[in-house]
């Protein structure tokens, strides 16, 4: 690396979620955190189902169950979207790379026989693929990668669909269970998936790059500020190369543990999680422009949002409600994470 990324500025760990100076107040320090809003979010969530629906057993231990082994799936995917987001960049590819991720594993070993392992590693493979062409594309070309990924969207979901259909007939292919595969990425431990173990584990190695390594503090100077990063010496193009890579990685991890939970894969799996992981990343605090975020604030508003999905349903109520929720939920974080960042830094 050259010489001004070791300097001082560089290599100094981001305060606070990567935005301005450090506050004297332990109030000002408190609002200035990113998962401030997300923590107040959830508590009242929770608290809310709590009350509303504590009869029907959401406060059970399967109710709980219920709530965090969809939490988990989501938070898989949520976390390396959250780094990309802070670094300033979106990725909407991600639901067409579990539909594909899927596929990948269930007709090469439930239609042609292949090891299941071998198909896992080309799933993982291909999704590491998507995310270097995202991540070229969008730096190379300078295009928002908004626009990059949506094409990258509809290609591989329309080659995924295409290429289904010619290989086994059909968009949804069994898979036998492999006991190995099942208990890597499928297993019970209780009444818990595995995938919670799996959603904590990547959360913290998330959390531990982003606050305690150079990386982290590349990833928010990118996206705090593209140009004043670039002068520094941070290889911004890099950064978001292996950003986006982690992104779809972790879009064909959960492809491959929804097939092998399910015994068979299809072409449409995913598509939910385009915008539900960057909701959640919001309701963490995560800022949409860059450079302000963390990945407790990110598991809080993940944890939210499977409050909200499972609670809604041991109210009774009408689902379709559980949009409402988090509708209003994204509403009130964007606005909030503005206003306590903006707080936050006139405090001293």
């Amino acid at each position: 690396m050259s010489t001004p990324v070791k300097t001082k500025p560089q290599t100094a760990k981001p305060t606070e979620g990567g935005a301005g100076p450090r506050p004297r107040t332990l109030a000002g320090r408190t609002l200035r955190r990113p998962e401030f809003g997300a923590l107040v979010g959830a508590v009242a969530v929770y608290a809310f189902f709590m009350v509303t629906a504590s009869g029907a057993g959401f406060v059970s231990l399967e109710g709980t169950a219920s709530w965090l082994d969809t939490a988990a799936e989501l938070g898989i995917i949520a976390a390396p979207v959250a780094l990309l987001l802070i670094a300033g960049e979106f990725d909407l590819s991600i639901g067409s790379t579990i539909g594909a991720a899927s596929m990948i594993v269930a007709i090469s070993s439930g239609t042609y026989g292949i090891p299941q392992w071998i198909s896992i590693v080309l799933a993982l493979a291909f999704s590491l693929l998507v995310g270097l062409v995202n991540g070229i594309v969008t730096t190379r070309t300078k295009l928002p990668s908004f626009i990059v990924t949506l094409g990258t969207q509809l290609v591989i979901g329309g080659a995924a669909l295409g290429f289904s259909r010619a290989l086994s007939g059909t968009t949804a292919v069994s898979l036998g269970p492999d006991p190995v595969m099942q208990a890597l990425f499928a297993s019970k431990i209780g009444p818990f998936q595995s995938s919670l173990l799996w959603w904590i584990g990547i959360t913290v190695v998330a959390a531990w790059i982003l606050t305690r390594t150079r990386f982290g503090n590349w990833v928010y100077a990118t996206g705090g500020s593209l140009e004043v990063a670039s002068e520094a010496g941070v290889p911004v193009a890099r950064i978001k190369i292996i950003l986006f890579m982690g992104t779809s990685f972790g879009a064909a991890l959960v492809g491959i543990m929804q097939t092998i939970a399910f015994n068979g894969g299809d072409v449409t799996r995913g598509r939910a999680f385009v915008f539900d992981a960057v909701i959640a990343a919001v309701i963490g605090g995560v800022l949409l422009q860059g450079g302000y975020g963390s990945m407790l604030g990110v598991l809080l508003g993940v944890a939210t949002y499977g409050i909200v999905n499972i609670g809604i349903f041991y109210t009774g109520w009408n689902t379709d409600y559980a949009q409402l929720f988090l509708g209003a939920l994204l509403l009130v974080a964007v606005i909030a994470n503005n206003y306590f960042r903006k707080l936050a830094l006139t405090s001293r």
